[in-house]
């Protein structure tokens, strides 16, 4: 009992800093310590299980260490390797140049809430090559905002969609996919393919539906109108908007890293084994000789792939410092014993465990990214329970891990203080509760889609 008491203490206490903007994985690192130190306390040494020191003084601090030292080289490397190679396609262009190749054929579309409901599923692929949420939401801000308030679609109902574009956290690039990869066991790609594909195609068109009628009954409801944005008339230029963009052809440059990986890799062809950052490394190659014989600066070209590096280091301070700091949370949770409490007492409940696990986990995700207003923080820090709360119920970790990692997104979108809606809702002049009252009913039909499909397919 006295462990469930500490660990809602300390969620509590991780939520209360979170809100007050404390930079949260320091807040992670020093309660983790702190529940550590409890659960020493409690009798729940040794601390670090591998390379202790021989001092429980020490073994707290060498329990960070471990986590160091097992993430830099796996996952840490992998996030960093995307990071860098996603601001390089945006430094040299390619971005926003598969943007616009995404967006053009939108234009032709002359029913508002058909082109609604069609401009999340563009969104939501771009999203596999594009996966910052804030940043691709900017984009189609600039890009597809002003087409869809020029059609009649009502100013709040495009930013609503516009902003749950990224919802679904897919693809070998998504930080939380490689996560829960790395806790299955199983490579990126498979865990995309096997695992978030049926799952992903059942809640994509959920959502799509799930727009076109939900803001169509706002707008009636509210009598919204979209004709305030008819200002600036060159607002609607497309291409415009997409100033910068390269050639059509390095839309195809993005899209490397995934085409490589599903191509080389064990569902495909066996007899080449390709790394997430072996792809990553092959396709900044292609797309810096591209770009050489394309622009023909070479000194240019150089200075532009500085960018992958400034990428690389600029997630380490904010992800992959996020995973171990998270992690070294999840790990004095468990030295305290709360959550495996909790865990054991949702499988002593024999027909309903596996129902009552997922409801536990997915309210703990759910909870944890509304009130953090990050999908990563949330899915970091809890995600080392999934492997334990699945063996619990006797189910795989995959049928656990896959709606349990798609929740994170889809309660990152209903937020008041994520990212993208923050983002969002200041160029559209919205307050974010105006905003996620537009999101929230969307996000609900997507969780119930997700949980459902799963339970079917996995």
């Amino acid at each position: 009992m006295i462990g469930v008491i500490v660990t809602l203490l300390a969620i509590g206490l991780l939520a209360y800093f979170v809100l007050k903007n404390y930079y949260p994985p320091i807040i992670l690192l020093i309660i983790g310590l702190v529940l550590l130190l409890v659960g020493g306390m409690l009798g729940n040494a040794p601390v670090a299980a591998k390379a202790s020191t021989g001092f429980f003084g020490f073994d707290i601090a060498q329990a960070f260490t471990n986590l160091v030292k097992g993430r830099l080289p796996g996952l840490g490397l992998n996030i960093m390797a995307i990071a860098g190679f996603a601001v390089y396609m945006d430094r040299i262009g390619a971005s926003k140049s598969l943007v616009k190749l995404c967006v053009k054929p939108l234009q032709a579309i002359r029913s508002p809430y058909v082109l609604l409901a069609l401009t999340y599923v563009v969104g939501q692929f771009i999203a596999l090559f594009v996966n910052s949420a804030v940043g691709l939401g900017l984009l189609l801000m600039a890009s597809i905002y002003p087409l869809l308030v020029a059609l009649g679609v009502s100013r709040t109902s495009a930013a609503a969609v516009i902003a749950t574009t990224c919802c679904l956290d897919l693809g070998p690039s998504s930080s939380n996919a490689m996560r829960a990869a790395d806790l299955c066991g199983i490579d990126v790609v498979t865990y995309f393919i096997q695992g978030q594909g049926p799952v992903a195609l059942c809640t994509i068109a959920s959502v799509a539906i799930g727009h076109f009628f939900v803001q169509r009954w706002f707008d009636k409801r509210e009598g919204a109108k979209a004709n305030d944005v008819n200002e600036k008339a060159d607002e609607l230029n497309v291409d415009k908007a997409l100033a910068g963009a390269g050639p059509a052809y390095y839309a195809i440059l993005p899209m490397l890293p995934l085409f490589l990986l599903i191509i080389f890799s064990p569902l495909v062809y066996k007899g080449i084994k390709l790394s997430l950052v072996t792809a990553i490394i092959v396709s900044l190659i292609v797309a810096l000789v591209v770009d050489i014989l394309t622009r023909r600066n070479f000194k240019l070209c150089c200075k532009d792939s500085q960018a992958i590096f400034e990428g690389m280091g600029k997630v380490f301070t904010s992800t992959v410092s996020l995973i171990v700091c998270a992690e070294l949370f999840a790990l004095g949770l468990n030295k305290v014993g709360g959550i495996t409490t909790m865990i054991q007492a949702a499988a002593s409940m024999q027909n309903a465990g596996l129902f009552v696990m997922l409801f536990v986990m997915l309210c703990i995700m759910i909870i944890a990214t509304i009130v953090t207003g990050s999908g990563n923080a949330a899915f970091f820090a809890f995600s080392p329970l999934l492997p334990e709360a699945a063996a619990s119920v006797g189910i795989p970790t995959l049928a656990l891990a896959v709606p349990v990692q798609l929740s994170a997104g889809i309660a990152r979108t209903m937020s008041p203080i994520a990212g993208v809606i923050i983002a969002v809702s200041g160029i559209t002049g919205l307050t974010p509760i105006a905003l996620i009252r537009r999101t929230i009913p969307v996000m609900i039909i997507a969780m119930i889609v997700s949980v459902t499909s799963s339970l079917i397919f996995i």
